[in-house]
């Protein structure tokens, strides 16, 4: 899979531009603050329908305009496939090769990107939304359903949490209601918690021996997703969606009058975690900042491999201004992993520094103040 042509208009500080792409590495250099990373939201925001640094859609939206618009053409098995993602300020269109997507769950996935820039090392140190929300982006874009079944138990979460409300400040004493929402909050819940934790499994398959090789043989990893149901391991595959739905409920009825004085769900998938134990120590809370990246590293480079498993295609991957982030053994590790095999976009003030030939092959854009022109067409004055 690779990106072969990208249009953005009214996008960040972008009034217009279109580019075209080839099937390796595509280098965006310039000064701070001029557009390199809006280009990579653009691209994340075409395949998945949303930024990965605002939940705000209208900060998408250039100044003083109606609207932004993203169109892409995606080389997919062996066709050329359009899509497009119109932004507003009531909401969004989207289109895969010129039909209308009625759910955004039916859009997401037919381009998959992996996103790492510098904050990602939040998803290590930062807080467990920040985990959850990585499991939930990178599921998705695998398993559509899964964000289907998602937003349904968001709006039951919301409705549960308002019912909750209401027992609490006594606008209303019966409890029937709750009895009706728990049973379709179980439901949900228990198909969200257990394709997590399969999907934290298969990750952890591909993570461990990166995470090795990073740091040298020195340094095992381990990767636990922490939930709030007990998951029941030795309960028969084809029961175990039973077994966790009828133990969510047992929970939820024996927390019933604790979450009425809180006014607010305990139990469920919005409360679960992940934990990363290097050398049996929780990395989060005891890891060097050191540890933190290699683990961070190995678990952005194992979504690479573990999408080609799931879709037999390799994702897009995104580094926005990465490199200067990790150090020279680091830098190399991840420039060899993805040499030749995944198409992917760079952002950097520059890379004077880097020696490796996937960058010396790479096709360089320079970007200022939300203009991108090919590196051969920059003089050098305007560098």
């Amino acid at each position: 899979m690779f990106l072969e042509t990208m249009s953005i208009d009214h996008f960040r500080n972008y009034d217009h531009a279109e580019l075209e792409f080839g099937q390796d590495v595509t280098l965006f250099l310039g000064q701070n603050a001029q557009g390199k990373t809006n280009v990579l939201e653009a691209i994340y925001t075409l395949a998945m329908a949303k930024s990965h640094r605002t939940t705000t859609d209208k900060d998408l939206i250039q100044w003083q305009a109606e609207y932004a618009k993203i169109e892409g053409r995606v080389r997919k098995r062996g066709q050329s496939v359009p899509m497009s993602l119109i932004v507003t300020n009531k909401g969004k269109k989207a289109k895969v090769n010129h039909l209308e997507q009625k759910r955004l769950s039916n859009y997401i996935g037919h381009l998959n990107v992996v996103m790492f820039a510098p904050e990602d090392l939040s998803l290590v140190k930062g807080s467990p939304s920040v985990r959850r929300r990585f499991i939930d982006m990178e599921l998705g874009q695998m398993l559509p359903i899964y964000l289907y079944d998602l937003t349904q138990f968001q709006r039951i979460l919301q409705q549960r949490n308002h019912y909750l409300k209401r027992l609490q400040t006594r606008k209303t004493t019966d409890t029937t209601m709750l009895d009706v929402l728990d049973e379709q909050y179980s439901e949900l819940a228990a198909k969200i918690t257990l394709r997590r934790r399969d999907f934290v499994v298969q990750l952890s398959e591909y993570a461990i021996p990166i995470h090795s090789e990073i740091s040298r043989q020195k340094e095992t990893l381990e990767i636990h997703y922490e939930s709030s149901v007990k998951l029941l391991e030795e309960v028969a595959k084809d029961k175990e969606l039973d077994e966790v739905r009828a133990q969510l409920i047992t929970d939820l009825q024996s927390k019933r009058q604790r979450e009425i004085d809180r006014g607010v769900s305990l139990i469920g998938p919005h409360r679960d975690d992940l934990t990363f134990i290097v050398n049996e120590r929780n990395v989060q809370v005891f890891g060097s900042q050191g540890q933190q990246r290699t683990t961070a590293l190995a678990v952005k480079l194992a979504e690479i491999d573990l999408i080609f498993q799931e879709t037999n295609e390799y994702p897009l991957l995104l580094l926005d201004d990465v490199l200067s982030e990790l150090d020279e053994h680091r830098q190399t590790h991840l420039l060899n992993a993805i040499q030749g095999k995944v198409q992917t976009f760079v952002t950097a003030t520059g890379v004077e520094g880097i020696h490796h030939q996937t960058l010396a092959d790479a096709t360089c854009f320079y970007v200022e103040e939300g203009t991108i022109k090919k590196m051969d067409e920059v003089d050098n004055d305007d560098r």
